[in-house]
């Protein structure tokens, strides 16, 4: 498996990121060990998940995901060594003081992903909201007492925008405090203004690595949602419904045709169009069955030519 370095991390990840949002939701325990031991298989071996994963599930209070996974490392003696770890802090988790970016609740809250991790060291974590209730320099200064004890070994931001992302490095650099060095951002086909433009040429310029969340729009890139009849295939039809107008159906027709040409999926082209954009690292992509595991390997081979790429990027202007 190809590797692509993360920004200035140090790490070094296949490009293609396995959400673990499913985990405890879509998924239950026994099919998200399935769906790890294809991942270690096939050698994509960088996972996303959160404190927060998955509370929005009845019955659920957050740390579901985390918990499975740290299941799954305990029965696999040497897996950790093998996987790259995201996970993520500030999320509101329905009780008193549990959110935000204070260097207070940083400070308890990765201790508890590490327990339900069943791990020592994050390799990745991010705030994964903006706190505006915190300034910038108490996070960082966190995160720093967090790295030099070795809990984690790199740290990144979700949903800044271009001023707020720049913001935090000056005050990074002002105070010599750590810089964000992954951002994660909304980031599909179909969902572009929120990266493309200023967010996304300041990654680049200063070597920030990008890992797409919603990489397949909740899915509505995979092509199977074609009017509101469709939106009961999936827990997250809800969330699908936006996309459908003729902007979402003229990039389906685009994805549809370069599948065709190339005999794959439309999902997979979506994630290799996504991989082959400037400044992104990887997409993050969630399954809830092993054939979508083949999948990802599928996108991560796919060469799409010049042409391909430009019928989508114009399909989505």
């Amino acid at each position: 498996m190809a590797l692509r370095s993360l920004g200035t991390t140090g790490l070094q990840i296949p490009a293609l990121v396995f959400g673990g949002n499913v985990f405890g939701w879509t998924v239950d325990e026994k099919q998200s060990f399935s769906l790890l031991d294809a991942l270690l298989e096939r050698g994509l071996t960088a996972i996303d998940t959160a404190d927060v994963y998955s509370a929005w599930a009845p019955g659920n209070a957050g740390g579901e995901s985390e918990t499975i996974i740290g299941k799954w490392l305990a029965a696999h003696p040497g897996a950790r060594d093998k996987v790259t770890l995201f996970t993520k802090v500030g999320s509101d988790l329905g009780q008193p003081g549990k959110k935000g970016l204070s260097g207070r609740w940083i400070e308890q809250a990765v201790e508890d992903s590490l327990h339900r991790l069943q791990t020592d060291y994050i390799d990745l974590y991010f705030s994964h909201w903006p706190d505006a209730d915190t300034p910038y320099e108490e996070t960082l200064a966190a995160y720093e007492k967090l790295l030099k004890a070795g809990k984690i070994r790199a740290v990144g931001a979700s949903n800044l925008n271009a001023e707020q992302l720049a913001e935090s490095l000056k005050v990074a650099d002002d105070k010599n405090l750590p810089r964000y060095q992954v951002l994660q951002p909304e980031y599909n086909l179909y969902d572009r203004d929120g990266f493309e433009g200023a967010l996304q040429d300041l990654t680049v310029r200063e070597n920030i690595g990008v890992v797409t969340y919603y990489s397949l729009a909740s899915g509505f890139l995979s092509g199977k949602y074609r009017s509101e009849k469709d939106l009961g295939q999936s827990q997250r039809g809800s969330g699908i419904a936006k996309y459908l107008n003729p902007r979402g159906f003229a990039i389906i027709d685009a994805l549809n045709a370069v599948a065709a040409k190339h005999q794959v999926k439309p999902a997979e082209v979506a994630l290799a169009w996504l991989i082959n954009q400037p400044g992104v690292t990887a997409p993050i992509a969630s399954a809830t069955k092993v054939a979508h595991v083949d999948g990802f390997v599928t996108a991560l081979s796919l060469n799409l030519y010049a042409d391909d790429i430009a019928a989508l990027t114009k399909a989505g202007a």
